[in-house]
């Protein structure tokens, strides 16, 4: 199974930012239990990074790969409409977790 590279772009320690990251975390960790690398770049730390990455609303998450390249915008507490916009399909028991909330 492949790895997910992942990039979650927040703005500092902000409550949204530190949901989505948790969010992000309980979905590939818990729910769909998939190998993800995880970096979380505070825009502003390093605001290139968000430049070059084209960010422009925070939190950003962005799938590198497997490609294509995907991204979500918002602090990602739907897991079912995450997985759509970066086209993973749930596996079967993870559908019956939190994947439909």
């Amino acid at each position: 199974m492949n790895e997910f590279h992942l990039r979650l772009f927040i703005t500092g320690r902000s409550h949204r930012g530190e949901t989505a990251a948790r969010n992000v975390r309980q979905l590939f960790g818990e729910t769909l239990r998939q190998p993800y690398q995880l970096t979380v770049v505070d825009v502003l730390e390093t605001p290139e990074l968000a430049e070059a990455s084209r960010v422009m609303a925070t939190p950003t998450l962005i799938k590198e790969s497997p490609g294509p390249i995907r991204r979500v915008i918002g602090d990602l507490s739907d897991h079912a409409a995450v997985l759509r916009a970066i086209g993973v399909e749930p596996r079967q028991e993870a559908e019956g977790g939190n994947a439909g909330e």
